[in-house]
């Protein structure tokens, strides 16, 4: 409309006040006309220069951005006064990178999407699907297990809800976890370590961290996992079962006493 950006401003605004007056006079027609004027009032604002020019995206990874800007859904030179805020939280909201996040409308031009990123912790194989996960399990749709080759591998049902507690007590012990090939959750009670030399971990159904505690001090005395087993049985608290590779018979028992 020609006008310096403060009037149009004070224009806009003497044409809400008065929108609020005649709604309040005459009812759904005054509301209908209220709706109408506000639309005006934006594009006069978006004529002032109040058009979107730029989203900042916080806290986000390079790999998140994308989805999370394709998400938003808002486009470059729409009215900035008529993004809805509240949609617009909610449509990132559903990203699966997001755990949180809040949207700031800075005038004139600039939304803020300062956001809480998922972190993924493990790729999740379950039959013929793949798919990373967070610590708490969910499932982090629009991230490609392909580009995660470092993180670990957990496989089986109820392997992404039962695998961040494994995955800490793991994360102790980097020689162990470096050998480790994918973690097996067995019958959703209990966990198989399968290492990379084709060796098989059976770890307890209860109190696993003290299983590991017993294959660390195995390690240090007698290392165990250089032995060329093929099963180290840890599921018996007071008995220690191992099987040698190329062994077809059932496994030998020692006393876990004897560190044998």
């Amino acid at each position: 409309m020609g006008l310096p950006p403060k009037a149009a401003i004070a224009a806009a605004g003497a044409m809400l006040v008065l929108g609020v007056v005649v709604s309040l006079a005459t009812g759904q027609r005054g509301e209908r006309l209220l709706n109408g004027m506000a639309v005006g009032a934006q594009l006069t604002l978006a004529d002032a220069g109040f058009r979107l020019k730029t989203v900042h995206v916080q806290g986000a990874t390079g790999m998140a951005q994308p989805d999370i800007l394709r998400a938003a859904g808002v486009y470059r030179g729409e009215p900035i006064l008529s993004v809805d805020l509240d949609a617009l939280r909610g449509r990132v909201q559903a990203v699966g990178w997001v755990q949180e996040v809040k949207v700031v409308r800075l005038l004139p031009d600039t939304l803020v999407l300062a956001v809480k990123q998922r972190r993924p912790v493990a790729v999740w194989q379950h039959g013929r699907r793949t798919a990373m996960i967070d610590d708490a399990g969910r499932v982090i749709e629009e991230a490609d297990p392909a580009r995660f080759p470092t993180l670990p591998l957990v496989v089986g049902s109820g392997a992404d809800q039962a695998a961040s507690p494994i995955l800490n007590a793991l994360s102790q012990r980097p020689p162990l976890m470096n050998r480790i090939e994918a973690l097996v959750r067995v019958d959703e009670r209990r966990w198989d370590l399968r290492l990379k030399d084709g060796a098989l971990i059976q770890l307890p159904a209860n109190d696993e961290d003290s299983a590991l505690i017993r294959l660390d001090s195995l390690e240090q005395s007698q290392r165990i996992l250089d032995l060329g087993l093929a099963r180290i049985d840890l599921r018996n608290p007071d008995f220690l079962a191992v099987r040698p590779a190329g062994d077809a018979g059932p496994a030998a028992a020692a006393d876990a006493g004897n560190g044998a």
